[in-house]
C-alpha cells in the first residue's frame, strides 16, 4: 500500500470509530430513559438511528451537535 494511502484510511477509521461511539452511547442513554434530543423547527433527532445516520453522513456537523446536545441532557 502506498505511503499516501494511509492518511485517508487513518480519517476513515477514526470517524467510523467515533459514528460507533455515538450510536452505543445514544443507545445507552435512549434505554435509561435519558434520550438525547436535538429539535431545529421540525428537524427532530431523537433515536440512536437518527443520530447514527446523521453521523454517517455529516460527521463533521453531527459530532459536535450530538455532543452539546449530550451536554445538556447531562444531570
Amino acid at each position: 500500500m502506498p505511503q499516501g494511502a494511509v492518511a485517508p484510511l487513518l480519517v476513515v477509521a477514526v470517524v467510523i470509530a467515533l459514528d460507533c461511539w455515538v450510536y452505543v452511547d445514544a443507545k445507552q442513554r435512549d434505554e435509561q430513559g435519558r434520550p438525547v434530543i436535538f429539535r431545529a423547527g421540525a428537524l427532530v433527532i431523537d433515536t440512536p438511528l437518527a443520530w447514527l445516520v446523521g453521523c454517517l453522513l455529516l460527521c463533521i456537523l453531527f459530532l459536535p451537535l450530538y455532543a452539546s446536545s449530550r451536554k445538556e441532557e447531562s444531570p
